[in-house]
Protein backbone atom coordinates (compact mmCIF):
# COMPACT_ATOMS: atom_id res chain seq x y z
CA UNK A 1 0.00 0.00 0.00
CA UNK A 2 1.36 3.71 -0.89
CA UNK A 3 1.47 5.92 1.62
CA UNK A 4 -0.21 9.08 0.60
CA UNK A 5 2.04 12.58 -0.22
CA UNK A 6 0.60 14.02 3.06
CA UNK A 7 1.40 11.20 5.59
CA UNK A 8 5.09 11.51 4.05
CA UNK A 9 5.01 15.00 4.74
CA UNK A 10 3.51 14.82 8.11
CA UNK A 11 6.08 11.74 9.35
CA UNK A 12 9.30 13.84 7.87
CA UNK A 13 8.02 17.14 9.64
CA UNK A 14 7.43 15.46 12.76
CA UNK A 15 11.04 13.75 12.05
CA UNK A 16 12.51 17.05 11.69
CA UNK A 17 10.81 18.71 14.58
CA UNK A 18 11.94 15.65 16.61
CA UNK A 19 15.76 15.86 15.67
CA UNK A 20 15.82 19.58 15.94
CA UNK A 21 13.89 19.55 20.04
CA UNK A 22 16.87 16.29 20.46
CA UNK A 23 19.13 18.46 19.42
CA UNK A 24 18.39 21.42 21.80
CA UNK A 25 18.05 19.54 24.25
CA UNK A 26 21.55 18.30 24.07
CA UNK A 27 23.51 21.75 23.61
CA UNK A 28 21.19 22.77 26.61
CA UNK A 29 22.94 19.99 28.45
CA UNK A 30 26.48 20.50 27.12
CA UNK A 31 26.56 24.30 28.11
CA UNK A 32 25.37 23.63 31.71
CA UNK A 33 27.68 21.09 31.81
CA UNK A 34 30.38 23.45 30.67
CA UNK A 35 29.46 26.55 32.35
CA UNK A 36 29.16 24.80 35.92
CA UNK A 37 32.27 22.68 35.36
CA UNK A 38 35.17 23.35 38.30
CA UNK A 39 32.37 25.09 40.30
CA UNK A 40 30.72 22.21 42.62
CA UNK A 41 32.35 21.42 45.22
CA UNK A 42 31.79 18.83 48.20
CA UNK A 43 30.34 20.64 51.81
CA UNK A 44 33.97 20.61 53.19
CA UNK A 45 35.38 21.76 50.15
CA UNK A 46 33.46 24.59 50.23
CA UNK A 47 34.84 28.44 50.43
CA UNK A 48 34.09 30.49 53.89
CA UNK A 49 31.86 32.88 51.61
CA UNK A 50 29.12 35.07 53.42
CA UNK A 51 26.26 34.03 51.75
CA UNK A 52 24.52 30.59 50.93
CA UNK A 53 21.46 30.62 48.36
CA UNK A 54 18.64 27.74 49.26
CA UNK A 55 16.31 27.94 45.93
CA UNK A 56 12.94 26.70 47.31
CA UNK A 57 10.79 23.79 46.72
CA UNK A 58 7.64 22.40 47.95
CA UNK A 59 6.35 22.26 51.04
CA UNK A 60 3.14 20.00 53.23
CA UNK A 61 1.45 21.42 55.74
CA UNK A 62 4.00 24.23 56.20
CA UNK A 63 7.13 22.07 56.33
CA UNK A 64 9.59 21.36 53.61
CA UNK A 65 9.36 18.03 51.93
CA UNK A 66 12.59 15.88 51.13
CA UNK A 67 13.63 17.37 48.73
CA UNK A 68 13.43 21.06 50.19
CA UNK A 69 14.78 19.43 53.72
CA UNK A 70 17.95 18.26 51.94
CA UNK A 71 18.58 21.60 50.60
CA UNK A 72 17.93 22.82 54.21
CA UNK A 73 19.74 20.64 55.86
CA UNK A 74 23.24 21.58 53.64
CA UNK A 75 22.47 24.50 54.28
CA UNK A 76 22.56 24.38 58.00
CA UNK A 77 25.53 22.48 57.96
CA UNK A 78 27.44 24.71 56.35
CA UNK A 79 26.95 27.78 58.74
CA UNK A 80 27.32 25.44 61.80
CA UNK A 81 30.93 24.76 59.60
CA UNK A 82 31.31 28.34 59.78
CA UNK A 83 31.24 28.31 55.76
CA UNK A 84 28.60 30.44 55.48
CA UNK A 85 27.14 33.33 57.96
CA UNK A 86 23.77 34.38 56.35
CA UNK A 87 21.20 32.01 54.44
CA UNK A 88 19.38 33.72 51.69
CA UNK A 89 16.00 31.66 51.54
CA UNK A 90 14.36 32.40 48.09
CA UNK A 91 11.22 30.90 46.71
CA UNK A 92 7.47 31.15 46.10
CA UNK A 93 6.03 33.36 49.29
CA UNK A 94 2.73 31.85 47.94
CA UNK A 95 2.79 28.82 46.05
CA UNK A 96 0.70 26.32 45.39
CA UNK A 97 1.82 24.13 48.14
CA UNK A 98 2.34 26.76 50.43
CA UNK A 99 4.21 29.71 51.67
CA UNK A 100 8.01 28.08 51.40
CA UNK A 101 9.84 30.76 52.56
CA UNK A 102 7.97 30.65 56.19
CA UNK A 103 8.07 27.02 55.70
CA UNK A 104 12.17 27.24 55.13
CA UNK A 105 12.95 30.16 57.97
CA UNK A 106 11.50 28.08 60.25
CA UNK A 107 12.95 24.84 59.46
CA UNK A 108 16.62 26.05 59.54
CA UNK A 109 15.33 27.72 62.88
CA UNK A 110 14.60 23.99 64.39
CA UNK A 111 18.32 23.08 62.84
CA UNK A 112 19.71 25.89 65.11
CA UNK A 113 20.42 28.44 62.42
CA UNK A 114 19.55 32.17 64.45
CA UNK A 115 16.41 33.51 63.05
CA UNK A 116 18.74 37.22 62.53
CA UNK A 117 21.03 35.40 60.07
CA UNK A 118 17.64 34.54 57.64
CA UNK A 119 16.51 36.11 55.46
CA UNK A 120 13.83 35.66 52.43
CA UNK A 121 13.23 36.15 49.32
CA UNK A 122 9.28 35.19 48.68
CA UNK A 123 9.84 36.56 45.09
CA UNK A 124 11.91 33.90 43.97
CA UNK A 125 9.47 32.52 41.72
CA UNK A 126 11.89 30.40 39.40
CA UNK A 127 15.60 29.42 39.63
CA UNK A 128 16.13 32.36 37.72
CA UNK A 129 14.81 35.39 39.61
CA UNK A 130 16.46 33.99 43.06
CA UNK A 131 20.15 34.81 41.46
CA UNK A 132 18.92 38.09 39.35
CA UNK A 133 17.49 38.97 42.49
CA UNK A 134 20.21 38.37 45.18
CA UNK A 135 22.08 40.72 42.94
CA UNK A 136 20.11 42.96 42.20
CA UNK A 137 17.81 43.46 44.95
CA UNK A 138 19.81 42.18 48.04
CA UNK A 139 23.48 42.84 46.88
CA UNK A 140 25.26 39.80 46.99
CA UNK A 141 27.65 39.58 44.59
CA UNK A 142 28.95 35.78 45.75
CA UNK A 143 27.47 32.84 47.39
CA UNK A 144 27.19 29.33 47.82
CA UNK A 145 24.42 27.91 46.20
CA UNK A 146 22.88 24.28 47.69
CA UNK A 147 20.54 22.49 45.72
CA UNK A 148 20.71 18.44 44.67
CA UNK A 149 23.06 16.99 42.77
CA UNK A 150 20.87 16.93 39.15
CA UNK A 151 19.87 20.90 39.62
CA UNK A 152 22.55 22.37 41.41
CA UNK A 153 24.91 22.51 38.05
CA UNK A 154 21.74 24.67 36.40
CA UNK A 155 21.75 26.80 39.34
CA UNK A 156 25.51 27.74 39.06
CA UNK A 157 25.22 28.45 35.61
CA UNK A 158 22.47 31.06 35.87
CA UNK A 159 24.23 32.45 38.35
CA UNK A 160 27.67 32.61 36.12
CA UNK A 161 24.96 34.18 33.20
CA UNK A 162 23.73 36.88 35.31
CA UNK A 163 27.16 37.84 36.59
CA UNK A 164 26.68 36.13 40.42
CA UNK A 165 29.82 34.28 41.49
CA UNK A 166 28.90 30.90 42.60
CA UNK A 167 29.98 27.86 44.15
CA UNK A 168 27.46 24.81 44.34
CA UNK A 169 27.02 23.02 47.11
CA UNK A 170 25.14 19.28 46.65
CA UNK A 171 22.19 18.56 48.76
CA UNK A 172 21.12 15.37 49.95
CA UNK A 173 17.34 14.26 49.36
CA UNK A 174 15.85 11.02 51.61
CA UNK A 175 14.22 10.57 48.23
CA UNK A 176 12.57 7.31 46.67
CA UNK A 177 14.60 6.17 43.79
CA UNK A 178 11.63 6.84 41.37
CA UNK A 179 11.07 10.46 42.60
CA UNK A 180 15.14 10.90 42.13
CA UNK A 181 14.55 9.68 38.24
CA UNK A 182 11.16 11.38 37.56
CA UNK A 183 13.06 14.81 38.65
CA UNK A 184 16.22 14.38 37.05
CA UNK A 185 14.19 13.72 33.65
CA UNK A 186 12.44 16.85 34.10
CA UNK A 187 15.60 18.67 35.00
CA UNK A 188 17.70 17.29 31.95
CA UNK A 189 14.60 17.39 29.39
CA UNK A 190 12.53 20.67 29.93
CA UNK A 191 14.21 22.94 32.69
CA UNK A 192 17.97 23.23 31.07
CA UNK A 193 16.61 24.69 27.54
CA UNK A 194 14.20 26.32 29.35
CA UNK A 195 16.81 28.25 31.04
CA UNK A 196 18.84 28.51 28.27
CA UNK A 197 15.67 30.57 26.33
CA UNK A 198 15.69 32.52 30.18
CA UNK A 199 19.39 33.67 29.39
CA UNK A 200 18.68 34.20 25.58
CA UNK A 201 15.54 36.46 26.12
CA UNK A 202 15.08 37.84 29.58
CA UNK A 203 16.98 40.45 31.01
CA UNK A 204 15.18 40.79 34.62
CA UNK A 205 13.52 38.83 36.94
CA UNK A 206 9.28 38.12 36.92
CA UNK A 207 9.11 40.52 39.94
CA UNK A 208 11.48 43.63 40.59
CA UNK A 209 11.70 45.48 43.48
CA UNK A 210 13.73 48.42 45.07
CA UNK A 211 17.03 47.22 46.64
CA UNK A 212 17.46 46.19 50.37
CA UNK A 213 19.49 45.80 52.92
CA UNK A 214 18.21 42.79 54.69
CA UNK A 215 21.15 40.59 54.03
CA UNK A 216 23.76 43.59 54.88
CA UNK A 217 22.40 44.08 58.10
CA UNK A 218 21.83 40.19 58.87
CA UNK A 219 25.94 40.19 58.15
CA UNK A 220 26.45 42.87 60.86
Amino acid sequence: MTKSPWRSRVIRSSAVVAALGAGAVGAANVWIRVAASGRIVAAEDAPEWPVVVVLGAQVENTWPMAFLAGRLDMAAQLVHAGKARVVLVSGNGSGESGDEITAMTEYLVSKGIDRAKIVGDPLGLRTYDTFARAMHVFGIDRALVVSQGFHVPRAVALCREVGLDAIGVNGGCDCSARSLAKNRAREWLLARPKAVLDILFLDSPTVTSPPSDAVALALL
